[in-house]
């Protein structure tokens, strides 16, 4: 069984359901999972955890992303998005400086409220299943963050973003909250997911590079291992004499570690076995001065 990270670069056309049945038949082996979903007209990195790196779905799905995303003003439509039916079409007579200070508005925290085309559940219900039976529900505001918004190009009606945001953040919903903001509507044409966490798109591999490279005898070059995705966090491994405890999942003293260190409460630390292989992610508990696991990868 394979164990570690593929990073897909998703096409137009697939869901992140499909590209993960794909990659069952290209690997060869049903545990695979995938990190947030993209829209099936939306393009770019999709992290897919296999084996044990299926812990990982979740940890991954909390990073914060990175997209380029096309923005066409003057219309509103049911999806916030070019395949949706139109609401409304307006005249836009706005200016370069005009989006780009709009754009600039939304950097830092705001409220964002869900598309009803989402994921999200209410009651039990899915929003974009109770969309298409023709009901809206009220949606709460939820905060987001938006690390950097940059207008990489503009001549009205279009205009091209790039977003660094946060978990949760829906960037139809950013297209449409900005043009109603100039006064004139706006919704996404486009998206290209560039960046999940430390996964670039320039790494990512399309379905039939991956299946090229497995048809050769080759997809373990694509493979990257459990911990590359911890590579901010510090580094500790237990001596010889202590290895049963990390074994069995328990909590782990500095002393017993090589490099004594203890390391601000919370923060995530990644602990090695002697022969240097990957155990799990630990973090220092002060009251109890010790390390406890967050994640084991045993």
């Amino acid at each position: 069984m394979i164990n570690g990270i593929i990073v897909v670069h998703k096409e137009a056309g697939y869901t992140s359901h499909d590209v993960v049945a794909k990659m069952r038949g290209i690997c060869g082996q049903k545990k695979i999972g995938h990190t947030g979903t993209l829209d099936p007209q939306a393009t770019g990195v999709l992290p897919v955890c296999l084996g044990s790196a299926t812990k990982l779905c979740d940890m991954l799905a909390d990073r914060d992303k990175e997209y380029v995303a096309g923005l066409l003003l003057g219309v509103e439509t049911d999806t916030q998005d070019t395949t949706g039916r139109i609401l409304a079409e307006h005249p836009v007579e706005v200016s370069r400086e005009e989006v780009c200070a709009g754009a600039l508005s939304f950097v830092g925290e705001y409220l964002q409220v869900p598309p009803m085309y989402s994921a999200l559940k209410v009651d039990g219900k899915k929003l974009y299943e109770l969309a298409r039976a023709g009901r809206e529900v009220e949606r709460k505001a939820r905060p987001v963050t938006i690390h950097a918004l940059e207008v990489c190009s503009c001549s009205p009606p279009e205009a091209v973003l790039r977003v660094s945001c946060s978990k949760g953040t829906y960037i139809r919903t950013l297209c449409a909250d900005l043009g109603e903001k100039l006064g004139c509507g706006g919704v996404m044409s486009s998206l290209v997911r560039t960046r999940v966490g430390n996964f670039c798109l320039e790494e990512a591999l399309t379905l039939g590079q991956l299946q090229e490279l497995r048809d050769r005898g080759e997809l373990a070059g694509a493979v990257r291992p459990v911990d590359s995705m911890f590579q901010d966090s510090p580094v500790l491994h237990v001596q010889e004499e202590f290895l049963r405890f990390l074994e069995n999942g328990n909590v782990i003293q500095p002393e017993q570690t090589v490099e004594k260190e203890c390391y601000a409460p919370g923060r995530w630390v990644r602990v090695y076995r002697p022969d240097e292989s990957f155990a799990g992610i630990y973090a220092y508990d002060r009251a109890g001065g010790k390390y406890r696991p967050v994640k084991m990868f045993l």
